[in-house]
């Protein structure tokens, strides 16, 4: 945690002089000698416990947005399903993360250990009522739920991958062993100090890799041990299955957009001194910016090459622009973050119909945006920030390999024991009235 110390009375102190021009030299110079300091302990403890809440409670937010937008590009026979996954799936992850993900993602390791694999203890307990430990900088309630809900960010990116086609008990399975098993300890390798950090200096500012990719990973196995949508792909050809409330999946790309204030800007992890709360400002224009460039060349993209504007593709641009900065969001400046996120957006708009060549039936693009494009900006950071490229190169093989081999094995003891699809009379029908007896638009679902 970045500290220096600074007795708040000096910042009065040099507001005021500045404000007069007798003293505008002198108070130059304080500004600078203050841009160095920091609040004093208890004052540093609050506005980084702030800080660690407000980012949590935005990106807690962003679940919603992972609602809408699925629930926007899906089938209406299928929304009430989708959104049960999405309020299913956001529990699961803040259960699982509390019996013993936590643990896993910063299990301490050990002087001279290899940093894969480690857990430290079996509970997580919080500080008591009214207590404090100034030491730590924050308050470890603020750091459990910051962490947590990134945690369940993971498991979004697989419910979207894998809509209209997978049961809900399966799903919800998978979730609890990815949300408590898988991504923790990919969140070791770094965050925790294990053996991407130690070994290799990998850096991943706020989860391109360790998060978006982690989920990308482990939607694209999902994806083909599943298997495409029925009628997905027939006779060589491609059909579209029209989402059912593209102004609903809109409002959940901005929502998401909005929540990723918090999830880049909250990861610069204090805001107790000038320089941190300057550089929290830094990293939301730079993220905000680079999601506007995914969404423009998305919309230029799709107008050259299919002569009519894709309004799903300049969603997805907007958030493949947002995935490509997470890894790097401090460093770089506004011209490379616009770029950064444009390159980002060109990757979903020429990945997409790639997977459909491959029959890898995506519902939402979701694999395009958080898997292709959290790499390439894991990569880049090799040209914006502090690492090298072969480090990063080998954070996003290790997720790799780890996070496909464990989703693969998950995924097929779950196919062999209770199935992951529906039958094909279910799934032609819809899931709504099997799996939750609710239709989110009975009308359309019956045209459908």
């Amino acid at each position: 945690m970045k500290s220096a110390i600074l007795k708040t009375g000096a910042v009065a102190v040099t507001a005021l002089l500045a404000s007069s021009p007798a003293f505008a030299a002198p108070a130059a110079d304080a500004a600078a000698e203050v841009a160095a300091d920091a609040v004093s302990g208890g004052t540093a403890y609050i506005f980084n416990t702030l800080l660690f809440l407000i980012g949590g409670f935005l990106v807690m937010w962003m679940a919603a947005g992972f609602a809408m937008l699925e629930a926007g590009l899906v089938r209406a026979k299928n929304t009430s399903t989708q959104c049960l996954k999405n309020i299913g799936l956001y529990s699961i992850a803040g259960l699982m993360f509390w019996i013993i993900g936590y643990n896993i993602a910063y299990p301490g390791f050990a002087e001279g250990s290899s940093g894969l694999f480690g857990m430290a203890g079996t509970a997580y307990g919080m500080q008591g009522v009214g207590e404090a430990d100034l030491e730590t900088g924050y308050s470890v309630a603020s750091d459990w739920f910051f962490q947590m809900v990134f945690c369940a960010t993971t498991a979004s990116i697989v419910s979207g991958t894998l809509a209209e086609r997978i049961k809900i008990v399966p799903f919800f399975i998978f979730v609890t062993v990815l949300t408590g098993v898988i991504y923790p300890v990919v969140v070791s390798w770094e965050w925790g100090g294990g053996y991407l950090d130690s070994a290799w200096g990998f850096s991943d500012f706020a989860g391109s890799t360790l998060v978006h990719s982690t989920g990308g990973w482990a939607a694209l196995v999902g994806a083909i041990i599943l298997g495409a949508r029925l009628g997905r792909y027939t006779d060589g050809k491609v059909n579209v299955f029209p989402g059912t409330n593209i102004p609903l999946a809109t409002l959940g790309t901005f929502i998401l957009w909005l929540g990723w204030f918090g999830f880049n800007g909250a990861s610069q992890l204090a805001m107790g001194t000038v320089g941190d709360v300057s550089d929290v400002s830094k990293i939301f224009v730079n993220t905000n910016m680079a999601a506007c460039g995914g969404v423009v060349i998305a919309i230029i993209l799709t107008q050259l090459r299919y002569k009519k504007a894709d309004v799903t593709m300049a969603m997805n641009g907007a958030l493949a622009g947002l995935v490509s900065i997470t890894a790097e969001p401090l460093a770089p400046t506004v011209g490379q973050s616009i770029l950064i996120g444009m390159i980002g957006g060109a990757i979903v708009v020429f990945t997409v119909p790639l997977l459909d060549k491959f029959k890898i039936d995506d519902v939402v693009g979701a694999i395009p945006v958080h898997l292709f494009a959290g790499i390439w900006g894991t990569l880049i950071v090799a040209w914006t920030g502090d690492a090298t490229f072969m480090g990063q190169l080998v954070g996003v093989l290790l997720t790799a390999v780890w996070v496909s081999v464990a989703s693969a094995i998950v995924w097929f003891i779950l196919k062999a024991t209770m199935g992951l699809r529906p039958s094909a009379e279910i799934e032609t029908a819809g899931l709504d009235v099997h799996e939750t007896g609710v239709e989110a638009y009975p009308d359309l679902a019956r045209q459908a």
